[in-house]
């Protein structure tokens, strides 16, 4: 079940991927405007999966995949910063707009030391360092609304 969940997040973040890589080939208002849905389906995809596997019952099946569900979530958290960065206020303002599942609403099931770990590994620094990176990009991302 988890393995099929995460296959579908791994289809759309490699579709985000090679959006992201066509921008910045030839950064075009088409694709980043591509790349702003894209970003914010698959951030509401990944928050409502959260939400679903904090239900389940069973204490070590919940925790098996609320883990599988948020190694593609920080990820995909990541992905958002970098399309934010790239994108006007308004654009900004509409992507969350569109967040009906908020990053405060999810938290709460979040694992900050799995999710520093995932960072800390990818940019080859401390995880001490990116619980911080972590910590100030889940502050920005429900500031601007998401």
């Amino acid at each position: 079940m988890y393995a099929a969940a995460t296959a579908g997040f791994d289809a759309a973040a490699a579709l985000l991927i090679t959006q992201a890589k066509a921008y910045l080939a030839n950064p075009s208002a088409g694709t980043l405007a591509q790349m702003q849905v894209q970003v914010v389906v698959l951030q509401q995809q990944v928050n409502t999966a959260m939400l679903r596997a904090a239900r389940i019952v069973n204490p070590a099946s919940q925790q098996h995949a609320l883990a599988a569900i948020q190694a593609v979530g920080t990820v995909v958290t990541v992905m958002l910063s970098l399309v934010q960065s790239v994108s006007s206020k308004a654009a900004v303002a509409q992507m969350a707009a569109a967040s009906t599942v908020k990053m405060s609403d999810v938290l709460p099931w979040v694992d900050q030391r799995q999710a520093a770990e995932i960072v800390a590994v990818h940019y080859g620094e401390s995880v001490v360092m990116a619980q911080v990176q972590v910590a100030q990009l889940e502050r920005v991302e429900i500031g601007a609304g998401f």
